[in-house]
């Protein structure tokens, strides 16, 4: 395999691919290795399992959704921008900072946050735009 042509950005796609993955062990974390007679996680029903979960776990399970709702725009915004010749620097830049925002707003959504979680939604959101309109600033 070659790896020579992975830009940083490429590889936070992939980061940013598996967030979202994290959120849904985090949230069915604490049923593994418990009985479903018990409230363990059921894998038979995954999604009335997990709709039941309440506190941490329920916001866990909320982050997962977010991080996949937010994936086309990071990773067509990446694309774009490698296609139309954006600064490689200022994307790997931006691209490693969309990855770290995100898993602070992960982190701020399970810990009950609201409003600062909201706040760094909306920093992730802008990085995105900036990596979408990264090319025209060359």
């Amino acid at each position: 395999m070659n790896y020579a042509h992975m830009t940083v950005a490429y590889w936070c796609v992939l980061a940013a691919v598996l967030l979202p993955y994290g959120c849904a062990y985090l949230a069915k974390s604490q049923g593994f290795g418990k009985p479903r007679s018990q409230g363990g996680y059921d894998n038979n029903d995954p999604r009335a399992w997990l709709a039941r979960q309440q506190g941490w776990q329920a916001r866990a399970n909320a982050a997962q959704a977010n991080s996949f709702e937010a994936l086309p725009f990071f990773i067509g915004a990446v694309i774009i921008a490698h296609q139309l010749g954006a600064a490689q620097t200022r994307l790997d830049i931006l691209a490693v900072l969309f990855v770290f925002m995100r898993i602070v707003y992960i982190a701020l959504y399970v810990g009950g946050f609201g409003l600062p979680r909201s706040a760094v939604w909306g920093a992730a959101f802008l990085i995105n735009i900036l990596i979408f309109l990264g090319a025209a600033w060359r």
